[in-house]
């Protein structure tokens, strides 16, 4: 029985993969700051997984970190662990010459060093099961987009994490994907005001991750729709273009 701990899997992305897996059989450690919307994941999901445990509070409290990982142990060790929770800053995004540097320190314990925390106290469970860890990045990581400063800096930190964590563990897969421009909360704070109704559903990359995870893939950054691309050709799943914007 897999065991996979998704952070930020009450709703959006994370919960879009958490419906995928519990598909599939597998036993789920969810997290979320907000207690209502996490019980409601865990009561739907509850119909479908083998195993299902809600967890409410912060990735960046230790002890939170450490009853994440306890119950993943109670339900037979993580497999997978998905590092999907973020924060985006201020709404609307301002420029750097303006950015407030004790909300960019709070987006980088966030985004960065809450995820390396995680992984760090998660690494013997993985180590034992040959596991994966995937971590959700966007394109604001690689490409220069005015306002995007604070969220792209501390993404284009996770996607080096990942990088040397899997030349430093290669008995695990490590792998960032970028999902896209989805239609999540995350996103519609990036664009207040605006219709983003256009962007694809958090659920249109989950064959396509599903695959991923699945797979013997080495690790690496990948974009949801490369994923897509090699599903036409060679059966890899199926999801979502990539795009700009947050995709929580």
């Amino acid at each position: 029985m897999a065991v996979a701990v998704i952070t930020g899997g009450s709703r959006g992305l994370g919960l879009a993969l958490a419906r995928g897996l519990a598909a599939e059989g597998w036993s789920l450690v969810l997290d979320a700051r907000g207690g209502p919307a996490l019980t409601s994941a865990v009561d739907e999901l509850s119909a479908t997984a083998a195993g299902v445990v809600g967890v409410v509070g912060g990735v960046s409290d230790p002890a939170h970190r450490a009853a994440l990982l306890i119950e993943a142990d109670r339900l037979g060790g993580v497999d997978l662990l998905v590092n999907n929770a973020s924060i985006l800053g201020p709404s609307p995004q301002p420029v750097l010459a303006d950015y407030p540097l004790d909300v960019l320190r709070q987006v980088v314990e966030i985004n960065v060093l809450s995820p390396l925390a995680l992984i760090q106290e998660a690494l013997p469970g993985l180590r034992r099961s040959a596991g994966r860890i995937l971590n959700i990045t966007s394109d604001a990581s690689v490409e220069a987009y005015e306002g995007w400063g604070g969220y792209g800096l501390s993404k284009a930190a996770l996607d080096h994490l990942s990088r040397v964590l899997a030349v430093e563990e290669p008995g695990l897969r490590v792998w960032a994907v970028d999902p896209g421009d989805l239609r999540t909360q995350m996103h519609q704070e990036a664009f207040p005001g605006e219709d983003i109704s256009d962007r694809p559903e958090p659920s249109t990359v989950v064959p396509a991750l599903l695959t991923l995870i699945k797979s013997d893939r080495p690790s690496g950054r990948l974009r949801a729709s490369d994923l897509v691309l090699a599903g036409a050709g060679a059966g890899a799943g199926a999801g979502a273009g990539a795009g700009a914007g947050a995709s929580s």
